[in-house]
């Protein structure tokens, strides 16, 4: 299938407010080439998930098409499970690379009923890894591929023996491996612009300081807080 990398460099100013105008460009960009079905797989920088879970990939999305636009439904560390729009959804996920697949055969009317009334019901649960290494379910609380991974049973799309031990890379790794589903394309964008220049060495110097901290606490709250 085609592949295309779409490469969001953001322009000086607040971050926020650049990230907010991005994502929104980058989910239009993105937007055609989804279909109900198609799963998100972030490339973070989580070191329990990488080295608990062996792989790249630290977290999975599911789509579904909606008449005003798609909504990305994941379950995600401190907040649960969740239902956003893509723009949004791609603002929390900055500056992970994102790898998307997509369902070799296309969802039917009735698979992608069920497969969105899946989704929507757990909105709302809070989420749970610590079943992960235990390999049982949670009296509440799911993790992100376990969640995908339920709705996907639902439709009978896969089949796992227990869901509480599949992780992102795992799941990634299974659908393909059983054709079930194809990798269609990456997306990379950073978070934070650049320094920009200023009024004499002092005012520089105060400038690269706070962009240096800045970035430095982000990458180790990542690397050690997963978020």
């Amino acid at each position: 299938m085609h592949q295309f990398l779409l490469a969001v460099v953001l322009a000086s100013g607040s971050a926020g407010g650049d990230l907010d105008c991005d994502s929104a460009a980058l989910s239009a960009a993105m937007a055609p080439d989804l279909r109900t079905g198609t799963l998100l797989f972030s490339k973070g920088d989580c070191l329990a998930i990488k080295v608990t879970a062996g792989g790249p990939y630290t977290h999975v999305a599911a789509v579904i098409l909606q008449d005003d636009g798609p909504v990305v439904y994941d379950s995600m560390n401190g907040v649960g499970v969740r239902k956003l729009t893509l723009d949004e959804y791609l603002s929390t996920q900055a500056p992970d690379e994102i790898d998307l697949l997509q369902p070799c055969r296309e969802f039917t009317p009735q698979e992608a009923l069920v497969f969105a009334a899946a989704l929507e019901q757990r909105v709302g649960a809070p989420y749970s890894v610590m079943h992960y290494i235990l390999g049982r379910r949670a009296k509440a609380g799911v993790h992100c591929s376990e969640y995908v991974t339920d709705a996907l049973e639902s439709i009978e799309r896969i089949d796992v023996e227990r869901p509480p031990r599949i992780s992102p890379s795992h799941l990634h790794a299974d659908l393909v491996a059983g054709g079930d589903y194809v990798a269609a394309s990456s997306l990379r964008f950073p978070l934070h612009p650049e320094p920009v220049d200023a009024d004499g060495w002092c005012a520089q110097l105060w400038l690269d300081t706070k962009h240096c901290c800045w970035s430095c606490c982000d990458q180790l709250s990542a690397w050690l807080l997963c978020r």
